[in-house]
């Protein structure tokens, strides 16, 4: 049996033309609704969704092509927009209104931050707050990642390339690829049980080629709308945190700089767990959230 998060219902959300999320929902008060990240699901959340569902209505869905949501199939004619970030945060803009909710808050890890911060600019009359964990947005991404210090982000490049040969590369090791990250971006591995791990992996070797779609649409439509929206001078007006490693320092940027670029309103935070800090240091992040909802 799928693991699930103690408490909450699970229910499946249409939100486009033949794309349904999967979603876990519990408690009631003012509606925050959390984002997984690569390779995982919805259950990164189990430890902070239970949290903040005393007072919060939670809603954890899984992604557009992740989990048991929908994967729509993003072929070699289109232009990317199956899973460019405008269209994954579109979802999670029409999940929270299925479910009732026109205004909300956001908090995304990894991949799901990279959509949060997509909802917060295209959406913003939607998004109250946006908390993001462990990434830059995707333009600034790409400009750090420069010489050997790019090896950290191989994954970014293989899944980049056209339709074909990463999608075959990844099958062939499905479970050491993902696996890989798992074990390489997590301080301490308790965090991710073997059950909890398990699931990552078959969820991920099941979604390859739809994961890749959400990769490569980062190394292309994404890029085209960060551009527009640096070049328009659009930024995120809602009260911003981000959680993040202390990346900067190993690639040689300002994180909290580019990121106040984007947001104004910004509490930048460096952390000492790993990647994974929903699950390995979730007290920091309920903290972190329940402090970004108290600001104005």
């Amino acid at each position: 049996m799928t693991p699930s998060i103690p408490g909450f219902d699970y229910r499946r959300v249409p939100v486009a033309d033949d794309v349904a999320l999967n979603v876990a929902v519990a408690g009631s008060g003012s509606p925050i609704v959390l984002l997984h990240g690569f390779p995982q699901t919805h259950l990164m959340w189990r430890h902070v969704a239970v949290d903040l569902a005393a007072d919060h209505t939670v809603i954890c869905p899984d992604l557009r092509g992740y989990g048991a949501s929908d994967k729509p199939a993003d072929t070699a004619v289109t232009d990317g927009t199956v899973y460019s970030k405008r269209t994954m945060a579109a979802d999670i803009v029409a999940l929270a209104h299925a479910l009732g909710h026109e205004r909300f808050a956001l908090a995304g890890h990894d991949r799901g931050a990279l959509v949060a911060v997509r909802a917060g600019l295209d959406h913003p009359e939607a998004i109250t707050h946006l908390a993001s964990l462990d990434v830059l947005p995707t333009l600034d991404m790409w400009d750090v990642m420069r010489g050997t210090g790019a090896a950290v982000g191989f994954h970014l490049y293989l899944m980049a390339q056209p339709p074909g040969l990463p999608e075959q590369m990844i099958h062939a090791t499905a479970d050491a690829f993902f696996g890989h990250f798992l074990d390489i971006w997590t301080h301490n591995p308790q965090a991710i049980p073997a059950e909890i791990r398990a699931t990552y992996l078959a969820e991920s070797r099941a979604a390859v080629p739809s994961i890749v779609a959400d990769y490569r649409a980062s190394a292309g439509i994404d890029v085209e709308h960060d551009r527009a929206d640096r070049d328009a001078g659009n930024q995120l007006r809602m009260p911003v945190t981000v959680l993040q490693q202390d990346w900067g320092a190993a690639l040689g940027f300002d994180a909290a700089a580019l990121w106040n670029a984007w947001a104004p309103d910004l509490q930048h935070t460096t952390v000492s767990c790993g990647h994974f800090m929903a699950e390995e240091a979730p007290a920091v992040v309920v903290k972190a959230i329940r402090d970004l909802l108290a600001r104005c």
